[in-house]
């Protein structure tokens, strides 16, 4: 089992870096940079890429709208370049709040988009004339949409690589079919070890029984929070706030994913009064009505014993890359951390 953990949103980027450079002397194997709509990941995903030696880097995500496919592929290849074979694409829907509110793009066909950008990318990677035609994406441009004057084109360079990893984000049942079908990463998020399976298990096995063996195996991202120790308890309750957005928040009523994720745990009450609470402006409220069965569930929070426990069960659950995300304050408490489990999944 890998270790990773992210960047955050916003502020502290340079400390951020500092914290991976000693991480990744502590065993630290992948390092993620999200994007949202904050700044650009790919400036950022440079600047790792050089402050590091060993540890890989990922997008965490690429929103799919927001870039031309051939785009998305050349900015992995080139990310490839600059880190000497070191990146995995990651890239994801988001949502339509962001593309719709921040890019002014429609947010359409997120499955077949995938699918496409998909097969451009890796026409991109292979060094071959480019030419796709699919519903929503066109290369070379037909002439009649055009000047005409477009032909099929292949990248100047040599990748480092003519296969990138790539990663996708997705929760819902066909997303999650098409990742296991096509992707040679799957990060869900708010993975619940002992509900996995019966949320995620039928749509994984829909998709890899489509799936090229040359693919390999699906490696599984798993997001959670980490704090090993006797008096770490209190931490739980750090994260309420995070899924109180996510589950009240990210969304309208009737179009929220994370909610919807919540119910098909099994906590339809909670998650519709989560929501209402949130969306009415009763944020603190929402928070605290969050379980505290799930928060735990989703974390590796508690005692070395219990979280060597619940190792054992996200590893029998399929995930395979734990992207942590350390509570204790102060880099030499992070690093310690995950110091520490580095030893429990050795």
């Amino acid at each position: 089992m890998r270790i990773g953990t992210a960047i955050n949103y916003a502020g502290g980027f340079a400390e951020s870096v500092a914290d991976i450079v000693e991480l990744e002397k502590a065993g630290l194997d992948i390092v993620f940079v999200p994007e949202a709509y904050s700044f650009d990941a790919v400036s950022q995903l440079g600047y790792v890429a050089a402050k590091t030696e060993r540890v890989e880097i990922a997008s965490g995500i690429f929103q799919i709208y927001t870039r031309t496919p051939t785009l998305t592929a050349m900015t992995a290849a080139g990310l490839d370049f600059v880190s000497d074979g070191r990146f995995t694409l990651g890239i994801g829907a988001s949502g339509p709040q962001v593309i719709e509110g921040f890019h002014g793009v429609k947010y359409d066909a997120p499955l077949a988009r995938t699918r496409e950008i998909i097969d451009i990318c890796r026409q991109v990677w292979r060094r071959e004339k480019v030419v796709h035609s699919g519903t929503h994406y066109s290369i070379p441009l037909p002439p009649e949409q055009g000047t005409g004057l477009g032909k099929p084109l292949k990248l100047i360079n040599h990748p480092v690589r003519s296969r990138i990893p790539i990663l996708l984000a997705s929760i819902g049942p066909k997303n999650v079919a098409l990742t296991a079908e096509l992707a040679e990463g799957w990060e869900p998020i708010f993975f619940h070890p002992e509900k996995a399976s019966e949320v995620w298990g039928a749509s994984l096995a829909e998709g890899k029984a489509k799936r090229d063996p040359e693919l390999g195996e699906l490696d599984t991202f798993v997001g959670t929070a980490l704090a090993i120790g006797d008096d770490v308890e209190g931490l739980l309750d750090h994260l309420r706030g995070m899924l109180a957005l996510y589950i009240g928040g990210m969304g309208a009523r009737g179009k929220n994913f994370y909610n919807s994720l919540a119910q098909r745990y099994g906590y339809e009450a909670e998650a519709k009064l989560i929501q209402d609470l949130y969306l009415d402006g009763k944020k603190d409220e929402a928070a605290a009505a969050v379980p505290k069965e799930l928060i735990r569930a989703i974390s590796l929070i508690g005692p070395e014993g219990y979280v060597k426990e619940r190792l054992a069960a996200f590893r029998e659950a399929g995930a395979t890359t734990l992207v942590v995300n350390p509570m204790l304050p102060g880099r030499e408490a992070r690093v310690a951390q995950v110091s520490k489990l580095r030893e429990l999944v050795d």
